[in-house]
């Protein structure tokens, strides 16, 4: 076990080393060393114009690569979740529509605790429909409402509504 975490070390080292030496390689290819003596300063400030030019052109492809590396993070995220939902232990099942009575499902629910049916229409008002006429009746002879104004307005409007109030008695 230890042999072979020692070679794993030793491995890892002379890659870093093989990585710098490419990284060192690369750079002499691509950079050649700035004559800067003997320029005039027309020559200095073009010369700083194109190394200016040079570092934009870097910074856009880093810029690009580097949203490229995220929106590939992002991809791979998602696939993971999807991956860990196809894979899971967990499956929902599909649902299916089951019509259930409110004493069962309070049956379910509470188990042997329910007791008692829940009889929603037991508990509610009985309504006669001669009541319901009777209202009809009542609000039709309301009639025109500018009537009422007219007959209410003035004292003897006042006096008909406190009579009609019962406290004419």
């Amino acid at each position: 076990m230890i042999l072979l975490l020692q070679r794993a070390i030793d491995e890892l080292e002379q890659e870093k080393v093989s990585r710098d030496e490419e990284k060192v390689r690369y750079l002499a290819e691509k950079m050649q060393p700035l004559q800067t003596t003997g320029l005039s300063m027309d020559e200095l400030q073009k010369l700083c114009q194109q190394l200016h030019a040079k570092v934009d052109v870097v910074d856009e492809e880093r810029y690009d690569f580097e949203a490229k590396v995220n929106k590939n993070n992002r991809d791979i995220h998602e696939l993971h979740l999807k991956v860990q939902d196809l894979g899971g232990k967990f499956k929902k099942p599909a649902l299916r529509k089951v019509r259930v009575s409110a004493d069962e499902m309070m049956r379910a629910l509470l188990g042997s605790k329910h007791k008692g049916s829940m009889d929603l229409r037991a508990n509610l008002k009985s309504v006669k429909k001669e009541d319901i006429k009777q209202e009809k009746v009542m609000s039709s002879e309301v009639g025109d409402w500018r009537k009422n104004v007219e007959a209410m307005s003035g004292m003897e409007g006042r006096k008909k509504m406190f009579d009609a109030a019962g406290g004419g008695q």
